[in-house]
């Protein structure tokens, strides 16, 4: 799928991409999902299960303007 379908089909979601494809500033263009839920812990518990090889998460929402990011 491509960003602009993830985005589109699973909107305000955690996202779990596999075999994600990128551009050379590691945004994400697309990928296989894996998995999707309100809840980011699932995301990552099923993350940790499954054991992608190469993976990404994504949050396809707006994130609220007092929520700290740390990367």
């Amino acid at each position: 799928m491509t960003i602009e379908e993830i985005e589109s089909q699973f909107d305000s979601e955690w996202v779990l991409v596999g075999d994600p494809r990128t551009n050379e500033a590691l945004e994400i263009l697309g990928g296989k999902v894996l998995h999707h839920s309100k809840d980011r812990d699932e995301v990552y518990r099923r993350a940790v299960a499954l054991r992608p090889r190469r993976c990404a998460v994504l949050y396809t929402g707006e994130i609220p303007e007092d929520t700290a990011v740390v990367l």
